[in-house]
């Protein structure tokens, strides 16, 4: 089943971060019942995949600041259709910032479950209701510091990792560095 890998990766998720039982939990409910769940047209939510992705020297962080949510964020996107969510990352860290990237691990990092709000029709886009980014976020690493703006960003910065708060205090950026930071002194 093209949900399995996902499935166990999410299941070793929940042993290795206990204190996000709840959200794996949820995670794993929505994969097992949802059958398209790596495609944007699965509602209500669909998986998609993020890059927590530092700069050759390992000292900072690439954020993008989002076009639609109009917030700094990590790069990232939708698998569309793709099952294997490490290639979603790198192909969207890669997309989004014209850098080679190499994975630091094939374990995520991180899970997120956060809610996207609805969005009206437009020139050239259908209409979307409000619905849920069920998010697998891996460590990656850039080739170089020299991105490239892509069409989905206003700006991308790399963004030192004392300097994080100064551009974003969303809690699921901040658990990552946490993260990071405990997976680089193990």
């Amino acid at each position: 089943m093209h949900r399995n890998k996902l499935i166990g990766d999410l299941e070793a998720y929940r042993v290795r971060n206990p204190g996000e039982a709840a959200t794996a939990d949820r995670f794993l409910d929505f994969v097992r019942s949802h059958k398209r769940c790596f495609h944007r047209d699965c509602l209500p939510g669909h998986v998609t995949a993020s890059a927590w992705l530092i700069d050759p020297g390992g000292s900072r962080a690439l954020l993008t600041h989002h076009r639609k949510l109009n917030r700094w964020l990590q790069p990232g996107g939708h698998c569309d259709g793709d099952s294997d969510t490490l290639r979603a990352a790198v192909r969207e860290a890669a997309e989004e910032s014209g850098l080679e990237v190499e994975t630091c691990s094939e374990v995520p990092l991180d899970i997120d479950i956060h809610a996207i709000p609805a969005r009206k029709a437009g020139p050239g886009r259908k209409a979307e209701p409000a619905h849920f980014h069920y998010d697998v976020r891996y460590a990656l690493r850039a080739g170089s510091d020299d991105f490239t703006v892509g069409e989905e960003s206003h700006a991308l910065a790399w963004v030192s990792f004392a300097d994080l708060t100064d551009y974003t205090r969303e809690p699921s950026i901040l658990r990552m560095l946490a993260k990071w930071r405990g997976f680089r002194a193990t």
